[in-house]
């Protein structure tokens, strides 16, 4: 079964030893982890759209136990 390692005797670039001569090898690839666009500004307040759906959302639900607590009150 023949090996996948090339030979080392045939391989060009390589010194004596399995070194690399300086300048063989290919240069270090760019970092890319910074941000390529800036960031939009984010807004330091609620949106009034989510102020109207919490207090529509506890009038609903307000109504609700208004509704169970006179259903349970008038049973008896």
């Amino acid at each position: 079964m023949a090996s996948m390692d090339p030979d080392p005797a045939r391989v060009p670039g390589l010194e004596p030893g399995g070194g690399v001569r300086p300048g063989d090898t290919p240069p270090d690839t760019p970092q890319t982890s910074g941000l390529s666009a800036s960031e939009p500004a984010t807004r330091h307040h609620f949106p009034i759209p989510g102020i109207v759906a919490i207090i529509a959302g506890v009038l609903l639900v307000a109504v609700f136990l208004i509704a169970a607590v006179t259903t349970v009150v008038l049973q008896f």
